[in-house]
């Protein structure tokens, strides 16, 4: 659940964009497992992927896939390059200045750090995030050294490598690699709640698209869809609706 920070203004588009078009593009990063990655045969795949689909099916709307770096994820919506970003990107006030969401379809979940030592000042210390996160904007008001990087991989290499103590993003990214470092990693310090949940972004013209997507939305949350796919990706320990 990133949380992009905003540093630009967008302007809107024309009304209904995505609505006058016959396929609707749903955004991605593809670098942010298990929401969102680029699996062997360079194809998306991941919770969001089988989110986007279902969406797509129960609104009856005819979509397609399309990757984007994360650091101009907003800015390219806004110009028209797609017409969803669906991302593992939280509702926040911020965006919401920008873009418009629909409800979450992703629960409000922690924020972690995690370093290779249990000693690791994250408050003092040197701290990696991702750029243009909230984890960022959080460690940068943090007393720590914030050092960004474009990319979740390199934030933790630079753990790995001795250029940060410690790394700061959400914990349901974090978890599967410490549970496969073999005790080189491990989480330290107290999580922290960001944000409101991952919900759909889109241009603030496209009124009739985020009515559609937030009555599937509903429709999932309802029938225990949502909660089937959280727990199939993120585990049983997985924060639900």
């Amino acid at each position: 659940m990133k949380k992009l920070i905003l540093s630009t203004t967008a302007l809107a588009l024309s009304a209904g964009m995505a609505m006058a078009q016959d396929v609707v593009r749903l955004g991605t990063e593809g670098a942010y497992p298990p929401f969102n990655f680029i699996d062997d045969n360079g194809k998306v795949s991941g919770f969001e992927k089988d989110v986007g689909d279902e969406l797509c099916k129960r609104a009856e709307l005819t979509c397609e896939w399309v990757t984007n770096d994360w650091d101009s994820i907003i800015p390219n919506l806004v110009s028209g390059n797609y017409d969803v970003i669906i991302a593992g990107m939280s509702i926040t006030d911020e965006r919401d200045e920008v873009i418009d969401f629909t409800q979450n379809y992703f629960p409000p979940a922690s924020s972690a750090y995690v370093a290779m030592s249990e000693e690791v000042d994250v408050t003092g210390g040197v701290v990696s995030a991702q750029t243009a996160t909230i984890q960022a904007g959080y460690v940068a008001e943090s007393g720590a050294t914030l050092v960004e990087f474009a990319t979740p991989d390199e934030t933790i290499a630079a753990v790995r490598n001795g250029e940060a103590d410690a790394v700061f993003a959400d914990k349901d990214y974090l978890k599967p690699l410490v549970d496969e470092s073999n005790g080189e990693l491990m989480f330290v310090a107290e999580e922290v709640q960001l944000g409101g949940g991952v919900g759909l972004g889109l241009r603030e013209s496209d009124t009739e698209l985020k009515e559609k997507f937030n009555a599937a939305i509903t429709s999932m949350k309802e029938d225990g869809w949502l909660n089937e796919k959280i727990v199939q990706w993120f585990g049983d320990e997985a924060a639900t609706f």
